[in-house]
Protein backbone atom coordinates (compact mmCIF):
# COMPACT_ATOMS: atom_id res chain seq x y z
CA UNK A 1 0.00 0.00 0.00
CA UNK A 2 2.87 2.17 1.02
CA UNK A 3 4.63 1.73 -2.37
CA UNK A 4 2.18 2.74 -4.46
CA UNK A 5 1.10 6.19 -2.84
CA UNK A 6 5.17 6.73 -2.69
CA UNK A 7 5.64 5.70 -6.46
CA UNK A 8 2.58 7.96 -7.75
CA UNK A 9 4.41 11.21 -5.41
CA UNK A 10 7.84 10.45 -7.18
CA UNK A 11 6.22 10.25 -11.01
CA UNK A 12 4.32 13.18 -10.52
CA UNK A 13 6.95 15.00 -9.47
CA UNK A 14 7.26 16.79 -12.97
CA UNK A 15 4.00 18.60 -12.53
CA UNK A 16 5.79 20.92 -10.26
CA UNK A 17 7.85 22.70 -13.66
CA UNK A 18 4.72 22.11 -15.47
CA UNK A 19 2.98 24.62 -12.29
CA UNK A 20 5.85 27.04 -12.93
CA UNK A 21 5.59 27.20 -16.78
CA UNK A 22 2.05 28.10 -16.46
CA UNK A 23 2.62 30.26 -13.42
CA UNK A 24 5.24 32.43 -15.40
CA UNK A 25 2.70 32.76 -18.07
CA UNK A 26 0.82 36.16 -16.72
CA UNK A 27 -2.50 34.78 -18.90
CA UNK A 28 -3.03 31.68 -17.32
CA UNK A 29 -4.86 32.13 -14.34
CA UNK A 30 -4.91 29.71 -11.30
CA UNK A 31 -8.67 28.83 -12.13
CA UNK A 32 -7.62 27.09 -15.27
CA UNK A 33 -5.05 24.73 -13.67
CA UNK A 34 -7.71 23.50 -11.29
CA UNK A 35 -9.49 22.97 -15.02
CA UNK A 36 -6.74 21.39 -16.59
CA UNK A 37 -5.87 19.04 -12.97
CA UNK A 38 -10.07 18.23 -12.96
CA UNK A 39 -9.40 16.79 -16.58
CA UNK A 40 -5.91 15.41 -16.00
CA UNK A 41 -8.06 13.10 -12.50
CA UNK A 42 -10.64 11.20 -15.24
CA UNK A 43 -7.68 10.32 -17.18
CA UNK A 44 -6.11 8.83 -14.41
CA UNK A 45 -9.51 7.00 -13.68
CA UNK A 46 -9.68 6.08 -17.12
CA UNK A 47 -6.26 4.87 -17.30
CA UNK A 48 -6.75 2.68 -13.93
CA UNK A 49 -9.34 1.18 -15.50
CA UNK A 50 -7.65 0.50 -18.98
CA UNK A 51 -4.63 -1.17 -17.33
CA UNK A 52 -6.50 -3.34 -15.11
CA UNK A 53 -8.35 -4.40 -18.37
CA UNK A 54 -5.11 -5.14 -20.51
CA UNK A 55 -2.92 -6.40 -17.60
CA UNK A 56 -3.58 -9.96 -18.10
CA UNK A 57 -3.76 -9.74 -22.11
CA UNK A 58 0.24 -8.78 -21.89
CA UNK A 59 2.24 -12.28 -22.98
CA UNK A 60 4.96 -10.72 -20.79
CA UNK A 61 6.48 -9.21 -17.87
CA UNK A 62 4.25 -5.60 -17.33
CA UNK A 63 7.52 -4.39 -15.93
CA UNK A 64 8.55 -4.50 -19.38
CA UNK A 65 6.59 -1.93 -20.68
CA UNK A 66 6.11 0.50 -17.52
CA UNK A 67 10.17 0.68 -17.27
CA UNK A 68 10.60 1.63 -21.34
CA UNK A 69 7.60 3.97 -21.58
CA UNK A 70 8.55 5.71 -18.76
CA UNK A 71 12.32 5.82 -19.62
CA UNK A 72 10.84 7.05 -23.67
CA UNK A 73 8.87 9.43 -21.66
CA UNK A 74 11.64 10.42 -20.06
CA UNK A 75 13.74 10.67 -23.18
CA UNK A 76 10.80 12.85 -24.93
CA UNK A 77 11.04 15.23 -21.98
CA UNK A 78 14.64 15.77 -21.86
CA UNK A 79 14.97 15.89 -25.71
CA UNK A 80 12.65 18.96 -25.70
CA UNK A 81 15.42 20.83 -23.99
CA UNK A 82 17.19 20.73 -27.23
CA UNK A 83 14.62 21.83 -29.31
CA UNK A 84 15.85 25.22 -30.43
CA UNK A 85 12.84 28.20 -29.56
CA UNK A 86 12.30 31.27 -31.99
CA UNK A 87 14.39 34.37 -30.82
CA UNK A 88 11.07 36.29 -29.83
CA UNK A 89 9.72 35.58 -26.26
CA UNK A 90 6.54 33.64 -26.49
CA UNK A 91 3.52 34.76 -25.14
CA UNK A 92 1.10 32.04 -23.02
CA UNK A 93 -2.24 31.96 -25.16
CA UNK A 94 -4.99 29.78 -25.07
CA UNK A 95 -4.17 27.66 -26.94
CA UNK A 96 -0.44 26.98 -25.29
CA UNK A 97 -2.61 26.16 -21.71
CA UNK A 98 -4.96 23.82 -23.43
CA UNK A 99 -1.77 21.65 -25.26
CA UNK A 100 -0.18 22.03 -21.94
CA UNK A 101 -3.42 20.68 -20.14
CA UNK A 102 -3.67 17.79 -22.73
CA UNK A 103 0.08 16.85 -22.82
CA UNK A 104 -0.01 17.14 -18.57
CA UNK A 105 -2.93 14.98 -18.53
CA UNK A 106 -2.06 11.91 -21.19
CA UNK A 107 1.19 11.50 -18.93
CA UNK A 108 -0.53 11.69 -16.02
CA UNK A 109 -2.98 8.65 -17.48
CA UNK A 110 0.28 6.85 -19.06
CA UNK A 111 1.55 6.92 -15.29
CA UNK A 112 -1.60 5.80 -13.74
CA UNK A 113 -1.43 2.97 -16.20
CA UNK A 114 1.90 2.10 -15.56
CA UNK A 115 1.48 2.13 -11.64
CA UNK A 116 -1.06 0.13 -11.99
CA UNK A 117 0.93 -2.47 -13.96
CA UNK A 118 3.31 -2.69 -11.72
CA UNK A 119 1.47 -3.10 -8.28
CA UNK A 120 -1.23 -5.35 -9.80
CA UNK A 121 -2.77 -7.27 -8.62
CA UNK A 122 -3.05 -5.29 -5.51
CA UNK A 123 -3.43 -2.16 -7.36
CA UNK A 124 -6.69 -0.03 -5.76
CA UNK A 125 -8.12 3.19 -6.69
CA UNK A 126 -5.34 4.94 -4.68
CA UNK A 127 -3.02 4.83 -7.15
CA UNK A 128 -5.14 7.34 -9.60
CA UNK A 129 -5.96 9.11 -6.90
CA UNK A 130 -1.83 9.80 -5.32
CA UNK A 131 -1.21 10.74 -9.36
CA UNK A 132 -4.16 13.01 -9.47
CA UNK A 133 -3.66 14.75 -6.12
CA UNK A 134 -0.15 14.87 -6.20
CA UNK A 135 0.09 16.56 -10.03
CA UNK A 136 -2.90 19.36 -8.69
CA UNK A 137 -0.22 19.69 -5.49
CA UNK A 138 2.91 19.74 -7.22
CA UNK A 139 1.72 22.39 -10.06
CA UNK A 140 -0.32 24.76 -7.64
CA UNK A 141 2.34 25.13 -5.25
CA UNK A 142 4.70 25.89 -8.12
CA UNK A 143 2.58 28.14 -10.07
CA UNK A 144 2.18 30.42 -7.14
CA UNK A 145 5.91 30.22 -6.70
CA UNK A 146 6.55 31.01 -10.16
CA UNK A 147 4.42 34.11 -9.26
CA UNK A 148 7.10 35.00 -6.92
CA UNK A 149 10.42 36.58 -7.73
CA UNK A 150 12.71 33.56 -6.81
CA UNK A 151 11.57 31.05 -9.51
CA UNK A 152 11.67 33.29 -12.41
CA UNK A 153 15.92 33.04 -11.96
CA UNK A 154 15.69 29.47 -12.55
CA UNK A 155 16.67 28.78 -16.59
CA UNK A 156 13.06 26.78 -17.53
CA UNK A 157 14.86 24.65 -20.25
CA UNK A 158 16.22 23.11 -17.00
CA UNK A 159 12.58 21.91 -16.03
CA UNK A 160 12.73 19.47 -18.93
CA UNK A 161 15.87 17.77 -18.36
CA UNK A 162 15.13 17.27 -14.36
CA UNK A 163 11.55 15.72 -14.67
CA UNK A 164 12.92 13.87 -17.68
CA UNK A 165 15.90 12.29 -15.83
CA UNK A 166 13.12 11.58 -12.67
CA UNK A 167 11.14 9.61 -15.30
CA UNK A 168 13.84 7.75 -16.47
CA UNK A 169 14.92 6.65 -12.68
CA UNK A 170 11.83 5.42 -12.38
CA UNK A 171 11.61 3.45 -15.45
CA UNK A 172 15.08 1.99 -14.59
CA UNK A 173 13.53 1.07 -11.42
CA UNK A 174 10.24 -0.54 -12.94
CA UNK A 175 12.51 -2.56 -14.80
CA UNK A 176 15.16 -3.55 -12.36
CA UNK A 177 14.05 -3.21 -8.87
CA UNK A 178 11.69 -5.93 -7.57
CA UNK A 179 9.22 -3.79 -5.91
CA UNK A 180 7.50 -7.06 -3.98
CA UNK A 181 10.71 -6.80 -1.94
CA UNK A 182 10.19 -3.32 -0.19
Amino acid sequence: MFMPILSGLIVSLDAFFIGISLGLQQKCKFVYLAIINAFLFGMCVFGFFVAGQIYYRIPFDPDLVVGFAFIALGLWTILQYFIPESKKPRKGNAKTIILVGLVMSAEAMVITMGLTLLFRPESTFIIPLTVALAHFGYSALSFHLARTKHVKKIPLKWSNVISGLALIIYGLMALFIDFAVI
